[in-house]
């Protein structure tokens, strides 16, 4: 979900643009964003490939199953992707503009911003998990909220 719904409960089409940045980085990722791991560092999507873009490192972002395709396509793609989920949603571009971006490869593309929900390193070095009150916790797979008394789980129906 985009920021600015999480945060303030506000919904536009640039909420629809970082959904689908965050859908392009998957796909190019071949991993979810709400349950990415990468090595024993467990972090989200979003930051990993922002912290790989701005290392010039993105193809270690690229699924290495992904076999079809240019490389180069791949890493215009993630920076698309990036572009869709920076964290202000007036630098989103529109997805009219995505589509042009997508489509012709003489576009030039702007420098992406950080994105929204950019964390930076989730574990210390004991492995262990820090929550948000910096105390730690040794299961990466339970999420506590802040408070540690609500937490949301989803059931299909």
């Amino acid at each position: 979900m985009a920021p600015e719904y999480v945060k303030r409960g506000q919904f536009s089409i640039k909420s629809d643009v970082f959904s689908f940045g965050v859908l392009v980085l998957e796909i190019l990722s071949g991993q979810r964003n709400n349950n990415f791991h990468n090595g024993e560092h467990s972090k989200n999507l979003l930051s990993f490939a922002w912290k790989n873009w701005r290392a010039g490192t993105t193809t270690n972002v690229i699924d290495s199953t992904l076999s079809i395709g240019s490389r180069i396509e791949m890493i215009r793609c993630i920076h698309i992707g990036l572009l869709c989920v920076q964290e202000n949603i007036t630098n989103r571009p529109t997805m009219t503009s995505v589509v042009m971006m997508l489509s012709s490869s003489s576009f030039t593309l702007p420098i992406p911003s950080k994105p929204g929900f950019f964390l930076h390193s989730l574990t210390n070095r004991s492995n262990k998990f820090l929550k948000l009150d910096g105390n730690s916790c040794e299961s990466p797979s339970i999420q506590l909220s802040k408070n540690d008394i609500s937490i949301t789980e989803i059931h299909p129906r």
